[in-house]
């Protein structure tokens, strides 16, 4: 018993005989406010302890010898798909020209509808008695050794398709400036291609693997080749005025998508006002890591972009095109998902109660006392 009393002298929390409670319409108000309170902040903190929080982190980039994926889908509606072509060149000295694996070309009309979809090539080759590298017509009895029209890099190279004369081209640094001469290219309808899809667009869409290196892919008509160590492209001889290198960008990314992931360039587009030049955009890409709540990490990237036009009247003339330059970040960012704990909900649970209580505490007893004063001074007659 004697350790009972000495609990009872330790309660905090003194009990008030009901017959000495003094409830006003003041305090009922202000009970129903603070309740109102309690329960949205209840609510609210509820939320956010449901849903995980995302956590920033920034760390030097110490990566080395990666390879990125570039997504892309990048629709032009004034240039078609055979003059269409993907070059990618970094500063490594890795060069891709006329890249046709991983991508997809949709031939357009003037309507934006879709005509064709293929994977590369104009076509299959009409062989009807093609001509032999020795000069004559194939004969049924011997094999089919096309010439490479003086491109040849040994004496038992044939170029039995045009796209093997033009790249035989393209490896001298030759440009092919008569298609209509080359007799691959005619059995294959190459010139009469280009000129049935006059007028027509192109949807080109895919991924390119690139190293993690400083470079640049562009979208151009023609093939690439270099030639005295400039960079230029073959079927010159089909460019009767200035190419329209109008284009919508529906799709570029760097990496794979995670949550959250805001790409500047999704829908972006650009009409082509006057003559035609090279349509540059400079990309600063920051390597991301995101890990999610389930512990799956995604290795991505994020970036930013400017651009700029160099017409075509300028010097040097431009090449027409749409470039990618892009460069890489030293700074890596880390998001991480996160749940808080449940000793940490608690905790802020009590303090939304014991913060609310007791504020709605001192303002009721402000207004009661003010109220008690203003009346006795009434009483008085020191207050009117």
């Amino acid at each position: 018993m004697e350790i009972l009393n000495k609990l009872k002298n330790l309660d905090a929390y003194p009990k008030i005989n009901e017959d000495f409670y003094s409830r006003t319409f003041s305090g009922g108000v202000i009970t129903v406010v603070s309740s109102i309170i309690i329960l949205l902040l209840f609510i609210s903190e509820t939320r956010l302890f449901l849903y995980s929080a995302t956590e920033t982190k920034l760390i030097v980039d110490t990566s080395r010898g990666e390879r990125l994926h570039v997504n892309f889908d990048i629709t032009f509606p004034s240039l078609p798909c055979t003059l269409l072509s993907v070059d990618t060149v970094d500063i490594s000295g890795e060069q891709h020209y006329d890249i046709r694996h991983d991508i997809t070309k949709k031939r357009l009309d003037h309507l934006g509808n879709v005509i064709e979809s293929r994977q590369g090539g104009i076509g299959a080759p009409k062989i009807d008695r093609p001509l032999q590298k020795h000069g004559g017509r194939l004969d049924h009895s011997e094999a089919y050794c096309g010439t490479c029209y003086g491109a040849e890099t040994s004496d038992d190279q044939c170029c039995n398709s045009c796209e093997e004369v033009r790249e035989a081209y393209r490896k001298k640094g030759w440009a092919l400036t008569n298609p209509d001469m080359i007799d691959q290219c005619t059995r294959e309808g190459f010139f009469q291609k280009i000129k049935d899809e006059e007028g027509e667009g192109c949807n080109i869409h895919g991924f390119l693997d690139v190293s993690k290196v400083a470079g640049n892919f562009h979208f151009s008509p023609g093939k690439s080749f270099h030639q005295s160590g400039i960079h230029a492209h073959d079927l010159l001889a089909f460019q009767t005025e200035s190419y329209n290198i109008s284009h919508r960008i529906n799709k570029l990314s760097f990496g794979k998508e995670f949550p959250g992931v805001v790409n500047p360039l999704d829908g972006a587009q650009w009409k082509q006002g006057g003559s035609s030049g090279m349509y540059q955009y400079f990309i600063k890409v920051v390597p991301t890591i995101y890990h999610d709540i389930r512990g799956h990490k995604i290795n991505s990237n994020q970036f930013s972009v400017t651009e700029h036009f160099r017409d075509e009247s300028i010097h040097p003339r431009p090449l027409p095109g749409v470039y990618f330059f892009y460069d890489f970040s030293p700074i890596k960012v880390i998001f991480t998902e996160e749940n808080q704990s449940i000793l940490h909900f608690l905790t802020q649970l009590c303090a939304i109660i014991g913060g609310v209580f007791t504020v709605s505490g001192i303002i009721d007893a402000f207004v009661y006392h003010g109220a008690r004063t203003i009346k006795k001074k009434r009483e008085l007659g020191k207050y009117k």
